[in-house]
């Protein structure tokens, strides 16, 4: 795959991100008989418009952070005429709730369906890796070749799902000769030796872990097999992967902010990359982050944090509880402080990709 094509993948994917979200708004809005004044993929003023018969402008605007649905009276400080009946404030709170909801929710769903899809097409990962690549100037180039299953390492087994991988125990080694068993040809196993080498970055200096040491690779991409699956269970695994990623998600913020690992932000410039990265290694890879962001969207969205989804799902939920509505002065000052802060978040992070490249 070009380059080029790899890199308008990236776009498009980042794209389809957007667009899920905020079609789940728009849906559910238009059910709902809100009137949808603005469909915007992008922030800022509107480079490509048209305007749909139900009124709605579709917008695509310069600010590739995100995507807003404008419905009429949504804002807090707008004024509203009370009899009109299609504004978003004049409208029952649980479906205001539903609107709000739907944008998250339509990102999990996304990713259920675009797994389905995937397993559907090619099954889910086995418990066996093979040599998808070799790279040169490695010890490997010309002992391994491309399509060599990866048996075990200096004895360790590395089919079975509860065993090392294959990083860890190469690392564990620190540097010193393996002896790499392989089956080829899915027939005869063949036994060779191979020197790692300290692994570098794009401008030759060698990466380190966190302690300090180097980290030693064998100039080896492996790729897990493939193993076809029936309707049945791609259904229940694709309906399984967002609650599992959720999960992964929630534990690797709960390690930042405990300080076992360092957070590593990133913006439209970092995701497109991460996609063209991705689509790089082959389209499974890329489908597969598209699946993990959308779940990773989906989640963020729902945070109970001003300016977001869940800031507001907040505020509705009370509401509902209650029976009344929350002061619209401290919902507006709120919204607005989340609004301003995130804005210095994207802000901080873009200066961050640019950074990066």
């Amino acid at each position: 795959m070009s380059l080029t094509a790899q890199l308008t993948l990236g776009i498009l994917a980042l794209g389809f991100l957007i667009v899920v979200h905020e079609a789940g708004h728009y849906f559910v809005a238009r059910w709902c008989q809100m009137r949808v004044e603005r469909f915007s993929i992008g922030f800022g003023p509107g480079i490509l418009k048209r305007r749909s018969k139900s009124g709605t402008v579709f917008q695509l605007a310069p600010i590739p952070f995100g995507g807003f649905v404008e419905i009429r009276g949504m804002n807090i400080a707008e004024e509203v005429d009370p009899e009109d009946k299609h504004a978003y404030p004049n409208r029952p709170a649980w479906q205001r709730f539903l609107t709000i909801l739907a944008g998250p929710a339509t990102n999990y769903i996304s990713a259920i369906f675009i797994m389905f899809g995937l397993y559907m097409c090619e099954g889910v990962e086995g418990n066996t890796y093979y040599v998808a690549a070799l790279s040169d100037g490695y010890d490997a180039m010309g002992k391994l070749e491309v399509g060599d299953r990866i048996i075990a390492v200096d004895g360790v087994q590395m089919y079975a799902p509860d065993t090392t991988m294959l990083a860890e125990t190469v690392n564990a080694k620190a540097g010193k000769p393996l002896q790499v068993t392989v089956l080829r040809n899915g027939v005869r196993p063949v036994t060779v030796t191979i020197q790692p080498k300290v692994r570098k970055d794009d401008k030759g200096k060698e990466q380190l872990t966190k302690d300090g040491k180097p980290i030693y690779i064998l100039g080896i991409q492996q790729a897990p097999d493939m193993v076809d699956i029936g309707f049945a269970r791609a259904s229940k695994e694709a309906i399984v992967y967002p609650v599992r990623q959720t999960k992964l998600i929630l534990g690797g913020l709960r390690d930042i902010f405990t300080g076992k690992e360092e957070a590593d932000p990133g913006g439209p410039i970092r995701i497109v990359g991460e996609f063209k990265a991705a689509f790089g290694r082959g389209m499974r890879y890329g489908i597969k982050l598209l699946a993990m962001l959308s779940v990773y969207l989906g989640l963020f969205n729902l945070f109970p944090l001003p300016a977001l989804d869940g800031g507001r799902l907040v505020f509705l939920g009370y509401e509902m509880v209650t029976r009344r509505r929350a002061n619209p002065k401290i919902e507006t000052m709120v919204h607005m402080a989340g609004i301003m802060i995130l804005m210095i978040v994207m802000i901080l992070v873009t200066v961050l990709d640019f950074q990066r490249l």
